[in-house]
């Protein structure tokens, strides 16, 4: 019981879709009041470590406008833990980031980040007919 009420403080105390939100639109001000000054970001598929500042120029001067749609929301006692579908809305790329947003007095302390590109099955697991499509 501890746990759920800890993860419910967790969950209310930062509005993690509010900061998704922010991330898509690529809103440098509004991300930047989100974290703790001292915060940091990794991106684990690309071996990067960022400070804030530093994620927030990544982010906001990534090329073209996005999208997206916070898919998953699992909190615990420290963390809220998103899948997130972002998309560009030309629709040339679409991925899924999983992140793992360490809170504290309601601002994010560290974020742990790991990206995947949407895409079609590798042949050799279409050539051995395993797997269905989640949807279609």
């Amino acid at each position: 019981m501890a746990m759920i009420l800890c993860s419910m403080e967790v969950s209310l105390s930062m509005d993690v879709k509010a900061f998704w939100n922010a991330v898509l639109r690529q809103d440098a001000d509004d991300i930047r009041e989100y974290f703790h000054s001292d915060a940091w970001v990794n991106w684990h598929n690309t071996n990067e470590h960022f400070t804030v500042e530093e994620f927030i120029r990544a982010n906001c001067e990534y090329p073209g406008e996005w999208d997206g749609k916070v898919e998953q929301i699992i909190t615990t006692d420290t963390h809220i833990i998103t899948a997130t579908h972002v998309f560009s809305k030309d629709g040339s790329i679409s991925c899924h980031a999983t992140s793992f947003i360490r809170v504290v007095d309601g601002k994010i302390a560290s974020v742990d980040e790991y990206w995947g590109d949407d895409g079609a099955a590798p042949q050799w697991r279409q050539d051995k007919h395993i797997g269905t499509k989640i949807k279609e």
